[in-house]
């Protein structure tokens, strides 16, 4: 059979399109389906390259037993994590009620009004391990839906109770250096000293906790720089081009769970442009533009941990083989779904890596990027959205995310290039209004989970951090405003769990003191452009005088006044600049 995934523009949805399940894709339809049948929706949420997603549709999803049962006492849907990540952050946060174990797949189970009353993740087609098999479960969820439906019902109003009580905002300030320095140390308390990194296995890269690290409030370079030292030379990186695999299943950083995603590679880059590692720095972004870079100029958004190796499916053979093996390989899949934000973070880290490091190449794989998810991710009324496939724009709204990592990419592109209009660009996308899932506000669900930094920058994070980069260049006090209004709410819940809030606290940081801004004013590259962009500050930019001229007329008060003399440039402490000087020795590289 062929249910209703065929023509939906997700790559994990089309692998399920011939599944026997009677799949419907997030919409309306499927809930006027329960209503109509008054039987539970099962929704199974993953993305293109989670291993333990595949593993579970060749068990259960394609047999036909289990399949025939799913049909007859459910309405089944398939929703790909990554088209609506807060769809799937709402279902995460009600999971939470029913399992410690979290992950994807990602199964949960709801009334015809999408109210979670049970959930889990993989479950096996035998019973293993503790777990019950997944025939068992849907036995055991059918069983209660049909006798003892009150119970059922009470429960799932008591997990969205709680999950609105949880999502109401906190009161707070901003933390002072002080407060930063100690959310600091209590992360360093848990630095790993013998294999590098934080925690135990399953071990993470915590791109966003190493950028806060990093920040010189935080005090703590040195453990960002040896946790990615130690993920440099390990199992972790391939072998042979470079990137980066989701994470290591065992704390030394060996034995690597194979799929390499955009997000986690796009901020490492910048973790390793910050500790000096250009060797990595390189070696990311050949992973992104020759991996993961699609047909228009847009980064795919991950290449999968399976590939067919004699003519079976094999998780991690490819990147165990080595260049000469891998040469008659099939490499595994790239998921070429284009992200808004995700393609931001990239957009940024190559911009910001190419400028420093003098790669072209990289900044203009960076505009090229812009540029395709600026026409193509748009919806019929000229709207963001989450995501395009093959140049055909997604139906799902642009995130809060999507539009903060967007607008701060383009900020970094401006920078990068010189060219004032990337930076309009990014203003106009920042004040896009934000929209809810219409699915989930048309059933009163709660669209919010969890708040946290995780593989990448929160919503309230991320735009703050292009409010931030936008103050930072002149655009007006109203943005440090918003910045600081994003962030206070959560701050008090950041300085209590450090480890999951390094983007939020990056920005706390940056917050907490008076910003340098250094403005090279050149018609060509030489030695003052070299240490304008070795200094330690907030806003490196390298402009020609009309290019400053632009700046300045854009709204960017940074550049005022500094286009009336070339080969200068202005070191400047909180938009106060020293005279301008032509003489590279006396911009200090230190704040």
């Amino acid at each position: 059979m062929t249910n209703r995934l065929a023509d939906t523009l997700s790559p994990y949805l089309r692998a399920h399109a011939d599944n026997p399940v009677d799949w419907h894709p997030w919409g309306e339809e499927a809930f006027a389906e329960a209503q109509r049948r008054d039987v539970p929706l099962l929704i199974s949420i993953g993305y293109s390259t989670c291993h333990w997603c595949h593993v579970m549709a060749r068990e259960s999803f394609t047999d036909e037993v289990t399949a025939a049962q799913i049909n007859e006492h459910f309405v089944p849907v398939k929703i790909d994590r990554e088209e609506h990540p807060e769809v799937d952050t709402a279902f995460m946060a009600a999971a939470s009620a029913f399992t410690r174990s979290l992950g994807w797949p990602l199964t949960v189970f709801t009334t015809p009004a999408g109210r979670t009353f049970y959930a889990g993740t993989y479950f096996p087609p035998e019973a293993r391990g503790g777990m019950p098999s997944f025939r068992d479960v849907l036995t055991a969820v059918n069983e209660a839906w049909t006798n003892r439906r009150a119970e059922v019902v009470q429960s799932a109003d008591a997990v969205a109770d709680a999950l609105r009580e949880a999502a109401a905002a906190q009161p707070g300030g901003m933390p002072d250096a002080d407060a930063i320095a100690a959310a600091a140390a209590a992360i360093l308390q848990r630095e790993d000293h013998r294999h590098g990194g934080f925690g135990g296995a399953p071990k993470f890269p915590m791109a966003t906790t190493l950028r806060f690290l990093q920040h010189p409030l935080a005090g703590s370079a040195d453990a960002a720089r040896r946790a990615l030292d130690a993920m440099a030379a390990s199992e972790l990186r391939d072998r042979v081009d470079g990137g980066f695999f989701r994470y290591a299943t065992q704390g030394d950083w060996t034995v690597p769970h194979y799929e390499r995603m955009l997000i986690d590679n796009a901020q490492l880059m910048d973790v390793a442009l910050a500790a000096g590692r250009d060797d990595v720095v390189r070696g990311i972004a050949g992973f992104l533009i020759g991996v993961l870079r699609r047909e228009g100029g847009a980064f795919g958004a991950a290449q999968d941990s399976e590939s067919w190796i004699d003519g079976r499916r094999s998780e991690g053979g490819y990147y165990r083989a080595d260049a000469a093996a891998r040469a008659s390989l099939q490499p595994p899949a790239v998921d070429g779904k284009v992200l808004t934000g995700w393609n931001g973070l990239a957009i940024g880290a190559l911009a910001r890596a190419g400028a420093r490091l003098g790669e072209r190449a990289w900044v203009d794989a960076a505009a090229a990027a812009a540029e395709h998810v600026l026409s193509v991710n748009r919806g019929d009324a000229g709207e963001l959205v989450r995501s395009s496939l093959d140049g055909t724009p997604a139906t799902a709204v642009a995130t809060a995310a999507d539009i903060g990592l967007l607008a701060d990419g383009l900020l970094a592109l401006a920078l990068a290039t010189g060219d004032a209009e990337w930076a309009t660009r990014a203003l106009a996308v920042l004040a896009e209004p934000l929209a809810d899932d219409p699915i989930m506000a048309a059933r009163g669900l709660t669209a919010v989970g969890d708040d946290s930094d995780g593989d990448l920058p929160s919503g309230p994070a991320a735009r703050a951090s292009a409010h931030l980069s936008a103050w930072l260049l002149g655009a007006g006090e109203e943005h440090r405003e918003q910045a600081v209004a994003l962030c206070a709410p959560l701050v008090e819940r950041a300085l209590q769990h450090p480890l999951a809030y390094g983007a939020l606290l990056r920005l706390a940081a940056a917050l907490a003191v008076p910003p340098r801004q250094v403005v090279a004013v050149v018609a060509r590259d030489g030695a003052l452009v070299e240490a304008a962009r070795a200094t330690d500050a907030d806003v490196i930019a390298v402009v020609t005088p009309a290019q400053a001229r632009a700046f300045a007329d854009a709204g960017f008060s940074l550049f005022e006044g500094k286009d009336a003399a070339e080969g200068v440039a202005y070191d400047c402490r909180d938009f106060a600049c020293r005279l301008p000087t032509g003489d590279p020795t006396e911009l200090s590289v230190s704040r």
